[in-house]
């Protein structure tokens, strides 16, 4: 069975990218280094708030 997941960050999401990236650590921690299914969805989400949060380099001209 496929399961699908949006690949949209939630914008009520304020956290920095040290937050997100705390909880990442605490999962895969929980997970003892193996994500199941549903851990493995929750990573993804995860990853794409940490992107979205991180500062973006600056780009010279």
């Amino acid at each position: 069975m496929l399961h699908s997941m949006s690949t949209t960050v939630e914008a009520a999401s304020e956290r920095s990218a040290a937050e997100v990236n705390e909880e990442i650590r605490a999962l895969w921690l929980r997970s003892g280094g193996t994500l199941t299914t549903e851990q493995r969805a929750e990573y993804q989400r995860l990853v794409l708030e940490w992107a979205a949060a991180a500062p973006q380099p600056s780009r010279a001209a």
